[in-house]
């Protein structure tokens, strides 16, 4: 008999992604986002959640796969990572999905070398895919330093190509 996997169905753009049930504390509304300086452009800042701060990611952003901006439908998962919280503006939260493990089929090779370290699999759902996101190693704070250090040196080489 195979194992029946439970997740957040959520949108962003034109693909619907999902991630473990067991990671996602709550959803809520955006609230008011405190930008912080001088971090990645899909860090959209921090909010206060009931007297706790929680870094809040745009995962438009994050997963390139941006969105048509603000709206109504938009929420934050609050998720828990290694005891810490983590809020992901997502387009917006469709479902809990249940998927038998043999709906899963591996990542095609051509995701493999885009972002083989955060895509399990791509779950079959009636007439959906969903793309199954390893969230804790999409955000984990080492990748996050990663590709803050890549948009630094980005931005570093554009201002010399501009200067020169």
């Amino acid at each position: 008999m195979s194992k029946v996997l439970q997740l957040v169905g959520f949108r962003n753009g034109d693909e619907f992604f999902g991630v473990p049930i067991s990671k996602v504390r709550e959803i809520v509304r955006v609230p008011e986002i405190t930008p912080v300086p001088d971090m990645p452009e899909f860090l959209k800042g921090v909010i206060n959640l009931r007297g706790r701060i929680v870094a809040v990611v745009d995962m438009s952003r994050r997963l390139g796969t941006a969105g048509p901006g603000a709206k109504k439908a938009n929420r934050v998962l609050i998720l828990e990572l290694g005891g810490s919280l983590t809020g992901l503006i997502v387009d917006s939260v469709s479902e809990i999905v249940k998927i038998d493990e043999e709906s899963i089929e591996p990542p095609p090779e051509m995701i493999s070398s885009i972002g083989a370290e955060y895509v399990t699999g791509v779950g079959k759902l009636k007439d959906r895919l969903f793309i199954l996101l390893e969230i804790d190693k999409l955000m984990k704070p080492e990748e996050m330093l990663r590709v803050r250090a890549a948009d630094r040196t980005d931005g570093a080489e554009d201002a010399v190509s501009a200067a020169g």
